[in-house]
């Protein structure tokens, strides 16, 4: 089978980005190819509050689970990706933020490509986005600054519609990409029905790519996938393929087909294609920690996990009105923190940010446990999370069977630097939550208590760590010609034509930054790359 235009490989975040934007040339066919199932109608998809319940062991997730993390006790856990039309922005939280410029400024400085740093990026940012006013359409005045947020994109980028019961100070609205109470994904958007509906965009769900083949001596233009039948199929591009499967898909093709390490290949029976050892290293990800504080209210998310009525009460209000508490995702403030300049940390290790005003480590705040809660009481939730790591893992293959899960090791917290930062996270999170502000509310540390040990604090990490699920880098862009690396800076697969990536898995460095939104912008850079090139 021929594909007229260019070939798709994966209807995610950043692969419906692309299919948008080079589907806006009526000459230019595109077929996307998406292994999951369709958005639509999925409740637990669609409200907001609902998507902590998209996702572990679900039909739109791929299910996956991690190998042993030695820092977590050994501890394997879900790692949830989005098994559906907009991938993981189908099922993710929606959380919102860019990252700083010196994220983006350092990408710029590994790639060697200018076109990477902030300057350059901070267009498509704004081409992303287009802020909506939250479902109560309350005033937003001091809660958002409107001259850094984009007006007249696609993805539609909010703040919280329902009021908050607190007002948590030292942090920040999170802002989350949801319009009028409902989900807004790269499906909704990017492919709403007045794209999709151009003759010239083709979206085939339950096609699961397994390989991408040479058309011709190091030209991979030709995809081979499965429907839910299990019968294989072929499509060859005859421009591109365009592979944004996600950090862990992309690498996992990429090995199937032969490229990758040629050794490690040939003891799995793989016939070796293209030598490229870098793929499916550097994994990167933001590690975390649940806390949990008993609090004086009978006003938190708990209420919601004990009373079935009440929450179906809250649906009916959501179907009929798009209002009430279930317009917004669990998440009502983050807040982004350094350790201190003059920290013994860093009298032990270089500082891991990108630079001066990147984070070390954030606060996600909820009004209620992040974990299932016991019987009785209310609580608030924070996760502190590391979000400027050294810690790198890797996706590998156990077996050559084309349908089998990969290895995926994020190595959380696997770095000793950021075990410790991570451990100073949660001694700021009590020092916030006892703070004067939260007197007469906050009780106790669930678990833990404000005056925990090093070392309690400690095996409470190991027993209650886990990921933020913002896995990148296991595809890094590196300059032409580097030994090391996946892609170049204009996302082509080193020393081969036909093939370039476009997904979170090309970053060099993860940003400090929930990362939905550096997908989305790597998926407009990424198109404008690809239009440039073929209009020579």
């Amino acid at each position: 089978m021929s594909c007229l235009g260019q070939a798709i490989l994966g209807g995610g975040t950043a692969g419906n980005v692309v299919a948008n934007r080079l589907s806006e040339d009526p000459k230019t066919s595109v077929l996307v190819l998406e292994a999951g199932t369709s958005n639509a109608d999925v409740l637990d998809i669609i409200v907001p509050f609902l998507c902590t319940r998209a996702t572990p062991d679900t039909a739109q997730d791929w299910n996956y689970t991690t190998t042993p993390q030695s820092a977590l006790n050994n501890r394997s856990i879900v790692y949830p990706r989005g098994f559906v039309l907009g991938g993981s922005s189908s099922v993710n939280y929606m959380v919102y933020t860019r990252g700083s410029k010196d994220d983006f400024n350092r990408w710029a400085k590994v790639t060697g490509d200018k076109g990477w740093g902030w300057d350059s990026l901070l267009p498509y940012f704004k081409k992303n986005e287009v802020f909506t006013p939250p479902a109560d359409h309350h005033d937003t005045k001091g809660q958002f600054n409107p001259a850094v947020h984009g007006f007249h994109g696609i993805n539609s980028v909010s703040l919280a519609g329902f009021p908050s019961p607190r007002d948590h100070q030292g942090t920040g609205w999170a802002q989350g990409t949801i319009k009028e109470g409902a989900r807004s994904s790269s499906a909704t958007s990017y492919l709403a029905p007045n794209f999709v509906a151009r003759p010239n965009l083709h979206v085939l769900l339950h096609a699961r790519v397994t390989r991408v083949l040479q058309t011709a001596s190091k030209t991979f233009r030709t995809v081979e996938f499965r429907d839910l039948s299990g019968d294989r199929f072929t499509v060859t591009a005859q421009k591109e393929a365009i592979l944004s499967a996600g950090s862990i898909g992309t690498p996992t093709i990429l090995l199937h087909s032969g490229i990758g390490n040629s050794s490690t290949l040939k003891s799995l029976g793989i016939t070796p294609v293209h030598n490229l050892p870098s793929v499916g290293q550097n994994l990167t990800d933001h590690s975390l920690a649940f806390l949990s504080f008993l609090v004086n209210s009978n006003n938190t998310f708990e209420t919601f996990d004990r009373n079935a009525t009440l929450l179906a009460a809250d649906l009916a209000e959501w179907n009929k009105t798009r209002m009430g508490p279930l317009v917004d995702n669990p998440l009502s403030h983050t807040g982004w923190l350094r350790i201190p300049d003059d920290s013994s940390i860093f009298k032990q290790f270089p500082d891991a940010a990108a630079g001066p005003n990147t984070p070390h480590y954030e606060f996600i705040i909820s009004n209620g446990m992040f974990l299932p809660p016991p019987p009785t009481g209310n609580f608030m939730g924070v996760i502190t999370a590391v979000v400027s790591p050294t810690s790198r893992g890797s996706i590998t293959l156990a077996t050559s069977d084309l349908l089998a899960p990969p290895l995926i090791n994020p190595n959380l917290l696997g770095s000793e630097v950021d075990f410790l930062i991570i451990r100073e996270a949660v001694k700021s999170a009590f020092r916030f939550a006892s703070s004067p502000s939260w007197k007469n509310y906050v009780i106790s540390p669930f678990g833990l208590s404000f005056n925990s040990t090093d070392s309690e604090i400690d095996e409470w990490i190991r027993e209650n760590g886990g990921s933020v699920f913002h896995p990148a880098g296991s595809c890094s862009m590196s300059p032409k010609g580097a030994a090391w690396g996946v892609v170049d800076p204009d996302l082509s697969v080193k020393g081969l034509s036909g093939l370039r990536v476009v997904d979170l898995s090309i970053v060099p460095f993860i940003p400090a930054a929930h990362t939905q939104a550096s997908a989305y912008v790597i998926g407009e850079r990424a198109s404008d790359l690809i239009k440039e090139y073929w209009s020579q």
